[in-house]
């Protein structure tokens, strides 16, 4: 694994980053907070974690590396959120659910610079959040988040927009 933490980010000791066995990338941007009891773990693909400046991952989220996972600058993402960017592969009715593997790559999630994520939201495989959108808490996220809409539900529907 290839862990790069910049001397300026603040990373909990009670944060848990899990080391790769298959060289995933994870990357923690300048100023960036890692909260307590949020878990970095290396599964379900060999994708990177990169998450950029000015960020702040709260407590009790839970980033799979799966098929990569880009998080911008001034994202701020509240407590309990799950980024999930992999699939459970599940066609084959004569083997179990876990000895199928995964799904190919829906591309991963892609968080853009200064949004929003509210308290237990979860990103999946394909979410793409666009700069400066809002999701509510609670949300399921698994396609495109227009730039500066407020979305909300499960899955995620635009309810708004940010005042400008």
């Amino acid at each position: 694994m290839a862990l790069e933490i910049d001397p300026t980010a603040k990373v909990s000791p009670l944060a848990d980053i899990e080391e790769s066995v298959r060289g995933t990338l994870i990357r923690i941007g300048a100023n960036t907070l890692i909260d307590s009891f949020v878990k970095i773990k290396p599964a379900g693909g060999m994708g990177d974690v990169v998450i950029g400046a000015d960020s702040a991952i709260n407590s009790g989220t839970v980033i799979y590396t799966g098929n990569g996972v880009t998080i911008g600058d001034a994202v701020a993402v509240a407590a309990n959120c799950t980024f999930a960017p992999t699939n459970h592969a599940i066609a084959d009715r004569s083997k179990r659910i876990r000895d199928q593997g995964f799904q190919p790559s829906r591309g991963g999630i892609v968080v853009e610079d200064d949004v929003w994520i509210g308290a237990g939201s979860v990103l999946l495989d394909g979410a793409v959040v666009r700069k400066g959108a809002v999701i509510a808490a609670g949300s399921v996220v698994r396609g495109e988040v227009e730039a500066y809409a407020i979305y909300a539900g499960a899955p995620a529907r635009k309810i708004g927009e940010r005042g400008g």
